[in-house]
């Protein structure tokens, strides 16, 4: 049994058929009467990719501009999926209260990243899917876990 939970925090990579481990953290929520932060974390560009990119840009666009207004429709397009799957598939039961639900992008290493934003609101517990059949947990889920000062929920995808 978990001990109290207060402040779930939910990693998604928002690929297709990451919904059953949002449900499970919006179940915990509605059990414990928590908080969930969505937390979705970009990888940065570097090395060859960021040359690439500049090599391809007009000379009078900044490469800066480009990333920020990139994370910021990425940031926007999160907000709607949280928004549009709470609205399709949620009863109206388990909705989520105004202020429960955060959704937060965050760029870096997505097992370091996922470690840190817990730490940081001091997280009760992880959610997060796996989609690895071979084996038992995937790469970011397994660092998540061996990492971790925290209870780690992974719900198979």
């Amino acid at each position: 049994m978990l001990p109290e939970v207060t402040r779930i925090l939910y990693a998604s990579d928002i690929q297709q058929g990451a919904r059953p481990a949002f449900r499970t953290a919006v179940s915990l929520c509605g059990r414990y009467h928590s908080h969930i932060t969505f937390l979705h974390v970009v990888e940065p560009v570097r090395g060859n990719a960021e040359r690439l990119v500049k090599s391809m840009m007009h000379e009078d666009a900044s490469l800066q501009a480009l990333h920020d207004d990139s994370l910021g429709k990425i940031r926007q397009q999160v907000r709607d999926r949280v928004e549009r799957f709470c609205r399709e598939e949620l009863a109206a039961e388990t909705m989520l209260e105004q202020g429960q639900l955060d959704v937060r992008i965050e760029e870096g290493t997505p097992w370091k990243t996922i470690l840190a934003v817990a730490d940081e609101m001091d997280a009760s517990v992880i959610v997060m899917g796996v989609r690895h059949q071979k084996s038992l947990l995937g790469n970011t889920s397994s660092k998540v876990m061996h990492n971790s000062k925290r209870p780690v929920l992974v719900v198979p995808l």
